[in-house]
């Protein structure tokens, strides 16, 4: 069974073609990169792959469950059971401490107070915030915000984490650490990850790269037995190939 399976899919926007004719499968339990410029299609994509936005046409397929055949309330279940969502602006709310934020979608699903505080309580002594849990927001660091942004995205034990560009606002060490927590994610929880990235350094955490140009899968890399440091200059080389046939006839 693959994570995502993708058909033709088409994204439109007042009839301004973002992403068109998509075809591709991700497997389970894989670490996965999107990478490309400013404004090449990488939020449309993943958006349409997360059901944070539905295609204009084409299939899309998670965990063998065709997003665009669900009504509201079903993908609303559907991400509550299946998807964790991590963004670049961490949107954690500034009124809530770190464990109410955390715990938001549990308690939107409902679930009792006792087993929403031992969940929160448990990710977040994972990711080494369990002393943050009744700060504020605006009384911790970039990175822990992350952590605790991550922490909400896990606290629902997801099968598949979609993140965009979740290290933009960090420094490098911080991006590192919150970088290597996804592998560890991905190695020993077998949580597959999309991740939005523009950053081939980045990209280089990954086991697999898909380079987006002018709205479509340029180049597919894949990282296989090479080490990280090799898969960084073949991606560079990628990345390095793509922008300089925006030259070509000159």
């Amino acid at each position: 069974m693959n994570a995502i399976k993708i058909n033709n899919l088409t994204k439109s926007y007042n009839k301004h073609l973002v992403l068109e004719n998509i075809d591709l499968e991700i497997s389970n339990d894989k670490y996965n990169f999107i990478l490309g410029g400013n404004g090449v299609g990488k939020s449309t994509f993943i958006n349409n792959l997360s059901t944070i936005d539905i295609p204009t046409k084409g299939k899309v397929y998670i965990n063998d469950t065709e997003v665009r055949s669900m009504g509201e309330n079903e993908i609303g279940k559907f991400r509550y059971e299946n998807l964790g969502f991590i963004f670049q602006e961490f949107n954690l709310l500034d009124s809530l401490t770190i464990l109410e934020n955390i715990a938001v979608p549990l308690s939107l699903a409902n679930l009792p107070q006792e087993e929403i505080e031992a969940r929160v309580k448990e990710t977040a002594s994972r990711l080494s915030i369990d002393s943050l849990l009744h700060k504020y927001p605006n009384e911790c660091s970039g990175g822990q915000r992350q952590r605790a942004a991550i922490c909400r995205a896990l606290v629902t034990h997801p099968k598949l984490i979609v993140a965009d560009e979740p290290t933009g606002n960090l420094d490098s060490h911080t991006s590192h650490e919150i970088l290597e927590i996804f592998k560890e994610l991905n190695d020993q929880d077998g949580v597959s990850i999309l991740m939005v990235t523009h950053d081939p350094m980045i990209a280089s955490y990954s086991q697999k790269l898909l380079y987006i140009k002018d709205g479509v899968i340029a180049k597919q890399v894949v990282k296989g037995d090479l080490t990280q440091k090799e898969y960084f200059h073949k991606i560079v080389d990628v990345n390095s190939a793509e922008s300089m046939s925006l030259f070509e006839g000159e």
